[in-house]
């Protein structure tokens, strides 16, 4: 299953109501939980809003400047479904961002689509009005359906980052523990605080995809809960 598509396929048909995606905020004590079907409908949405507010196509790229977050995975899926390269370039086609990127990138939004997501709980809109040109995605989603088709597939071949194709992306479970020395078994749960947008957190997000299993993502950790977290949630694994 070398496709991103593929893949959330396989899960949704596996068991489209087990948590997927599970995300704690220990500074404000948000706790987010995404079964297979929940966050098939985000990607989809987010899908719809890359293509038809973002105006992107498959084969652009895609800068998302998120922290460790729920959304980070959605517009990671999303992405990967149009046919997008998610990159870590400052020159790219259109930028995803949090509050703490506004002052960045707001200045090129007459250039490039620049979609902020407010981060408060539910994604909901800022509070605030945003910078003339930046796209509110906690408005702007909302209008999207649940469901999306790209009328020109990525491929397995398509870059999925600027060094990876998504075949490459999601190799085989063997592969991936003799890659990585990986603890997680298929279906098994990984406790990460590493950020799922960057090269070297994005693991955290597709092994547990590709193994049919699920992510417990924390952000602003806090040492003395991390055990708890592990525990409650049933986690099998660290990062």
């Amino acid at each position: 299953m070398p496709t991103f598509a593929e893949v959330l396929a396989a899960q949704l048909r596996r068991d489209p109501g087990r948590p997927l995606l599970t995300f704690y905020d220990h500074a404000t004590d948000e706790r987010v939980e995404l079964s297979a079907t929940t966050y098939a409908n985000w990607v989809a949405k987010a899908s719809g809003l890359l293509t038809d507010v973002a105006d992107l196509e498959r084969g652009m790229s895609l800068r998302i400047d998120l922290p460790p977050h729920w959304l980070s995975p959605v517009f990671l899926g999303a992405a990967w479904n149009v046919g997008l390269r998610v990159t870590t370039a400052d020159d790219p086609d259109a930028v995803v961002c949090g509050p703490e990127g506004l002052d960045a990138w707001a200045p090129r939004a007459a250039a490039i689509p620049v979609l902020a997501c407010s981060l408060r709980p539910l994604g909901v809109r800022f509070a605030e009005p945003l910078p003339a040109g930046v796209l509110d995605v906690g408005v702007e989603i909302w209008s999207q359906p649940d469901g999306w088709a790209a009328w020109d597939p990525p491929t397995a071949d398509d870059l999925a980052t600027d060094t990876l194709t998504q075949r490459q992306l999601f190799p085989s479970p063997t592969d991936l523990t003799a890659a990585a020395g990986s603890s997680l078994t298929d279906g098994g749960r990984l406790l990460s605080v590493a950020d799922p947008a960057s090269p070297p957190g994005m693991a955290t997000f597709t092994e547990p995809l590709g193994r049919g299993g699920s992510l417990v993502l924390v952000r602003n950790p806090d040492p003395d809960r991390l055990d708890g977290v592990y525990d409650a949630e049933r986690a099998t694994a660290r990062a």
